[in-house]
């Protein structure tokens, strides 16, 4: 690109006022960033909403959204330019980012935690993104542009649950309970990595889904509403050995009533306390381990990506926005009950 193209590449970014509902979202025009040594500027080419961006808008997230920040963690895009030290990405490669900036691998620390793209460093809700090189990961070829930028939070997340501390396998049970984006990832990951899923849901519609999805059995928790005894009397009274719990304090416990002996609860996201919901003992009893998670590191994105890549596996989508629509895809993602990630695409 030569240097008047560069000075006549405007695009256009949304960004986010927090603590003003949807009326915090606005537009504005983006220069083209101009990347340092260790940075590259990716042209976006799709994006994706979590749960978390609600909340980011909402101010209930623990990271607090910087004002003006370009929102969103997930996304897709092309590089455009690189900083001279870059060696991780070249032009033209297809690419996405990590949901925090700097952790690569190993241990996270309170400090990398609070690192993070859409909420304290601009996102990807805008024609370019600028990531730090470390940042960087390459997307599965077969993925379409939409189903890539679906990776980062919800499916990193689900994987993340289901391959630390040690990876489930063809010998255990997994129970993931709620069906948004993490407990769809979750069934498709764990039948990647051989093990029995027993999901729960609310709807006959919701069942069949993920049934056709990988999983062996469904509970429907409006017709089982001891949905944990069901889950004990399909695993001849044991219990599962890993527990992908994707709604929070209210089913806790009867996740926890589900699980097998040294088994593990997996507890996804950032829930608000909900009053009264706590029992006086939430293990009650038992040997279980609950392990609350922060999506992942780098290199498990790109363990993920390449079992994807191997399996052929493809995120399930529920419906895809226009960049010019994006404040309706966020009002959909609230009140629409989605099936699947809700995506946005750029021109």
């Amino acid at each position: 690109m030569s240097e008047g193209q560069k000075q006549n590449a405007n695009g256009v970014a949304y960004q986010l006022d927090p603590l003003r509902g949807f009326e915090g979202l606005s537009t504005r025009v983006q220069q083209m960033p101009v990347p340092g040594p260790h940075q590259v500027v990716v042209r976006v080419h799709a994006a994706s909403l979590n749960r978390r961006d609600i909340m980011l808008m909402e101010g209930t997230y623990p990271v607090t959204a910087r004002s003006g920040v370009v929102p969103l963690s997930d996304g897709v895009g092309e590089v455009i330019a690189t900083g001279a030290a870059v060696t991780r990405a070249a032009l033209g490669d297809r690419v996405t980012g990590t949901y925090f900036v700097a952790w690569n691998d190993g241990p996270q620390s309170h400090a990398l935690s609070h690192e993070q793209y859409g909420a304290n460093h601009d996102g990807w809700l805008a024609t370019y993104v600028l990531l730090d090189e470390d940042s960087v990961v390459h997307v599965p070829a077969h993925l379409t542009d939409a189903e890539a930028a679906a990776l980062t939070c919800a499916g990193l997340v689900a994987w993340a649950a289901l391959t630390k501390p040690l990876p489930v396998g063809p010998a255990d049970t997994v129970l993931t309970v709620g069906t948004g984006p993490v407990g769809l990832f979750a069934i498709q990951h764990a039948k990647m990595l051989g093990a029995r899923v027993i999901s729960i849901t609310s709807s006959p519609e919701k069942a069949d889904r993920i049934r056709k999805l990988g999983a062996d059995e469904v509970v429907n928790r409006q017709q089982t509403p001891a949905w944990e005894q069901a889950v004990l009397d399909l695993t001849d009274g044991l219990g599962v050995q890993r527990v992908v719990e994707g709604v929070g304090r209210l089913t806790l416990p009867k996740s926890l009533a589900a699980t097998a002996y040294n088994g593990e609860v997996v507890l996804i996201g950032a829930f608000p306390a909900e009053q009264g919901s706590e029992p006086a003992d939430p293990l009650g009893g038992k040997y279980v381990g609950l392990r609350r998670i922060a999506v992942g590191s780098r290199a498990d994105f790109e363990f993920m990506n390449r079992t994807i890549a191997e399996h052929g596996m493809r995120p399930v989508l529920d419906r895809v926005y226009p960049f010019e629509r994006a404040v309706d895809a966020y009002r959909y993602f609230e009140t629409g009950d989605p099936f699947g990630k809700v995506v946005i695409t750029l021109p």
